[in-house]
């Protein structure tokens, strides 16, 4: 009767193991994709002109990315996850900070193409008034 009784338990610490286990290895696929998709963003970045425009941003992304795949690595899958994450996130901010950088750069340009122009239009005005 005693083996009866314990019939139960077993079963429900057995069955709590094996979601645990299935649990823990779920985890490694999406890690391992996040961290893939971080990757994907540095370079992103990096072929935008980040590394000059917004070096902080750039270095936190490469940091957070490198500190996920040794979390990865390590098996931490939460901890990997999270990092790529955050990685991602400074990525597209590295990014974005570029491409508002050269976006400012060629407004500004262009601001002084339209002085340049005026200049020359007054100077020509002047000279066929006279």
């Amino acid at each position: 009767m005693d083996t009866l009784n314990r019939l139960p338990l077993l079963t429900t610490a057995c069955a709590a193991c094996v979601l645990a286990l299935a649990g823990c290895s779920s985890m490694k696929t999406p890690a391992t994709a996040e961290v893939a998709s971080s990757r994907t963003a540095v370079e992103a970045a990096a072929s935008t002109g980040a590394p000059e425009l917004a070096p902080a941003e750039m270095a936190a992304a490469r940091d957070k990315m490198l500190r996920a795949n040794q979390a990865l690595a390590a098996k931490d899958y939460r901890t990997a996850q999270d990092l790529a994450q955050q990685a991602q996130a400074d990525a597209k901010l590295a990014q974005s900070k570029a491409s508002s950088a050269k976006a400012t750069e060629a407004a500004n340009k262009l601001q002084e193409d339209i002085r340049v122009l005026r200049e020359e239009l007054d100077r020509a005005n002047s000279t066929m008034t006279r």
